[in-house]
């Protein structure tokens, strides 16, 4: 991804802004600057494809602090906006497999994130 002149709007799908907001100050710091680097095209150092989702459509960000790992999921398979589908605590002490539980999770607000953009830009277009 390039440069874009004006960064993309981040769009926040189900209590993903409400979780983020319970991270501790220094995460929300990190993960804030690195959805700015997404909003003005770049892909941060900490993003990784999330599997199970075919490519790098749907990313996650990284966060280890204070003995914690914490997670914030955005897609940016649609143009022109980033969604944020997701930020959590990661709660296991073993093993790297994001849990069932929020995989579904994440599934279905990538499927409310992809009806937003729809009726955005159809509403755009009328």
């Amino acid at each position: 991804m390039s440069k874009r002149s004006e960064p993309r709007p981040c769009i926040f799908i189900g209590s993903s802004l409400k979780d983020l907001k319970r991270f501790p100050a220094k995460v929300r710091n990190r993960v804030g600057y690195a959805l700015h680097q997404v909003q003005e095209g770049d892909e941060p150092l900490a993003a990784k494809a999330l599997k199970g989702f075919g490519g790098r459509a749907v990313l996650e960000l990284i966060d280890d602090f204070d003995g914690d790992t914490y997670r914030t999921v955005y897609t940016v398979r649609f143009a022109d906006v980033v969604y944020v589908l997701h930020a959590f605590q990661k709660k296991a002490k073993r093993g790297i497999a994001t849990p069932r539980q929020d995989i579904e999770l994440i599934k279905s607000r990538l499927r409310d994130a992809e009806l937003h953009y729809r009726t955005r830009t159809e509403n755009e277009g009328a």
